[in-house]
């Protein structure tokens, strides 16, 4: 089974809240996941970007791919926390 760490949406009509998931690569963007990681709201000035490190590196020791999204607000709250 390939399991990816990407952005599944929740949140109202032109609100959008996203929380970070580790689902399988074959399903679709909000289906049922495995583990849920974290949290991205956009909406809010700055952006809040919530995820639990220990958890990401336990999921990528297993294999697990992050989106290109993914990676990028991962690099953001990195920077963000120093």
């Amino acid at each position: 089974m390939s399991v990816s760490i990407r952005l599944t949406r929740v949140g109202s009509k032109k609100k959008p809240a996203y929380r970070v998931v580790v689902l399988d690569s074959r399903k679709k963007r909000d289906s049922d996941y495995i583990e849920r990681i974290g949290h991205y709201n956009p909406c809010v000035n700055p952006a809040e970007i919530v995820i639990d490190t220990d958890k990401l590196n336990e999921w990528i020791k297993k294999g697990a791919q992050c989106s290109d999204t993914v990676a990028s607000l991962v690099k953001k709250a990195g920077k963000a926390a120093k």
